[in-house]
């Protein structure tokens, strides 16, 4: 992937239209979960029902994993993979402070306080440069 010049832009993930090409399997499968037949063979063997889509291994362990910053940082779209916290029964409070590394209650409190701030947010180089 090219770089852009918001690629790097501190705490987030921009999705993008190569973000969308990189993703799109694994957005057709989240998006597959409406349906309640679809949601019961993904619960009844995870594996199996991942094995029918085109995504990549990464992809798959990503949503195995339930890392959904893994799973957008691979092209994820977040209102797509709501389909996935759904089908586990999570509020979208509760997946976005997972996101976060912060309980559901200090993300309920963050947000009632205005928000996230800058502060703290890393540039991706800084988070790989230690």
């Amino acid at each position: 992937m090219s770089k852009k010049p918001y690629h790097d832009i501190p705490g987030t993930t921009i999705f993008d239209p190569a973000m969308a090409l990189m993703g799109y399997h694994l957005n057709q499968f989240a998006i597959s979960l409406m349906k309640a037949e679809n949601r019961d063979k993904f619960k009844a063997n995870e594996r199996a029902y991942l094995d029918e889509w085109e995504m990549s291994e990464e992809q798959k362990q990503a949503v195995l994993a339930r890392d959904y910053n893994w799973m957008m940082s691979l092209g994820g779209n977040v209102y797509f993979l709501a389909k996935i916290f759904s089908t586990d029964g999570l509020s979208f409070q509760v997946a976005a402070a997972s996101m976060t590394g912060m309980t559901q209650e200090e993300y309920a409190q963050m947000m009632l306080d205005g928000g996230r701030k800058p502060e703290g947010n890393l540039y991706k180089q800084e988070q790989h440069n230690g």
